[in-house]
Order: C-alpha cells, then structure tokens, then sequence
C-alpha cells in the first residue's frame, strides 16, 4: 500500500511516520509512505499559499492554485489518482472498520487543511471522502491525518507479527478490549486474577471474552447495540449481558 501527505509540515509527518511499528513496516516494504510539501506549489515569491476568505471573516483559507497543482503534480506522477481524504469536522467520525476498509485499497492520500479550512472547490473537483478524528478543533490536519495513517498502517499484512495483535484490540471485534497483566503476579498486594495462571486456554478465552463484554457494556454501552444489530454476540454472550444487567439492578 501506498500512503500520501499533503502538507504545510511534511517533517512533522514524516518524524511520527518513520517511527515505532510504521517505520519498521516501511523498511521491510509493508507500506510505502511520500510527503509532498503544498508551499512548493505555491508559484509566488513569498511561497504564500493562503488568503482571506471571500465575504469576510476570520482567518485565512488555503488557495485552491496550489493544491490544485500539487494533486495533480501527484497524479501525473504516479499515472492515477489514489482515493483522496481530506481531514476535516464536516467528514465522518473515524471507526475501526473504517480503518479495515481503506487497508485493502492499494494507495490513498491524505489532504492536511490548516488555517480555515481550504477553498472549497478542492473538495469538489478532488475529495473522495472527508474524514474526521473526533468533534473539537485542532490547529491542522496533520495530526488526524497521522492518527488516520497509523490505524490503517496497523491494519497491513505484514505490519503486525500476527493478526491476533489487532484481532483482540479494543474495536475490532466491535467490543472493549479485556484487561490485561504482566509479572509480578502480585503488585502491591493486588493479584493477577487467578484464571489467568491456570493454563487453561478455554476458561482464559471466555473469561476474556467476559472481561471485554462487562468492560463495554459499562464504559461503551452503545457499542453492544451495535454488535447485538451486526450479528457479532454469541447466545454465550447475550446470556451473560443478561446476567451481569440483572445483578446490577438487584443491588
């Protein structure tokens, strides 16, 4: 897969990019990841790329000649157009599965707005979809953008050392994920629950799926509507909800 950042901070991206699991999967060839600095495109002596919005207002916009041309220096570049996103609070809110969906196309690239926003016209002539990492404002693009690329990224064969990594994480199954612990087996006289060191795989399994049920159905109970809708609970499962629902309201 190929990923691309357009950018007023191509560095910035690139620092976070090249590090951790991400940049380990770029050198073994998992994922192959470009910046594109937007100011280069800028065609002006001060390498403005940015300009008070029509009709008023505050702050400023990014034009639309310099995006414009540093898209289009990227698709003749490459001979296609990747699916472009753009970073923005009008998008849809990023999801886990949203991350799967976009991990099996072959190359996307990432518009970073700043300032304002940027010149509407962009959005209609290039933008196949608007994505967005939460409802609150932040200063650019570049740090949604980052957190849109790691999540994808993660998502790649061959990133991970097996697919169990991502399988059993919060989200993907449509659950929590359940709690976990390392040595020692007692920290400040709090112990690791005991079924984890029985060495019984099918009682540690459904425990955890417990675990992952209890978590989501106290912190996210939205998440278990959804997964009751999608078809993703077992009859195990929905007996235990029912179970744990009954003891809270008795106490």
């Amino acid at each position: 897969m190929r990923i691309d950042f357009l950018t007023l901070f191509p560095e910035m991206c690139k620092t976070v990019m090249n590090e951790s699991i991400v940049g380990r999967a770029q050198k073994k060839g998992a994922v192959e990841i470009a910046y594109h600095q937007i100011r280069d495109y800028a065609n002006n002596k001060h390498n403005r790329v940015d300009d008070p919005p029509f009709g008023g207002g505050m702050g400023m916009l990014l034009r639309a000649e310099p995006l414009a041309l540093c898209i289009d220096d990227l698709i003749s570049k490459i001979g296609k157009k990747p699916h472009f996103i753009y970073m923005s609070p009008l998008g849809s809110v990023l999801t886990q599965q949203k991350a799967i969906e976009l991990s099996q196309m072959t190359h996307i690239a990432i518009l970073c707005g700043h300032y304002e926003g940027i010149d509407e016209r962009i959005i209609e002539t290039y933008i196949d979809e608007q994505i967005s990492i939460g409802d609150y404002v932040l200063t650019g693009g570049e740090l949604p953008a980052l957190v849109l690329a790691d999540t994808v990224c993660r998502m790649l064969p061959n990133v991970l050392s097996d697919n169990v990594c991502f399988q059993e994480e919060s989200h993907y199954s449509g659950l929590l994920e359940y709690p976990q612990y390392t040595r020692p087996s007692n920290f400040r006289g709090r112990e690791v629950p005991e079924v984890l060191l029985s060495g019984h795989h099918a009682n540690i399994h459904r425990w955890r799926r417990e675990q992952s049920l209890l978590r989501t159905a106290q912190y996210r109970p939205d998440l278990i509507e959804k997964a009751k809708q999608k078809g993703l609970l077992t009859k195990e499962d929905l007996e235990y909800l029912f179970k744990i629902t009954n003891t809270s309201t008795e106490k």
